[in-house]
């Protein structure tokens, strides 16, 4: 692992800190928030998808 891959795995795992202390501020249960996960997940492969098709 070289320096630039370890700042990149410190920032990840501050975003998702992050993230985790939004969802408990707004109280969001964890099955709402894989439902919410996926859902955002299938709209980028959509996308992904979709600028395939195009080129």
């Amino acid at each position: 692992m070289n320096e630039y891959q370890i700042v990149s795995l410190i920032s990840l795992l501050g975003f998702l800190i992050l993230v985790t202390g939004a969802f408990r501020a707004h109280r969001v249960n964890v099955k709402k928030g894989f439902y919410m996960a996926a859902a955002w997940a299938g709209i980028f492969a959509i996308v992904v998808l979709f600028i395939d098709l195009v080129r």
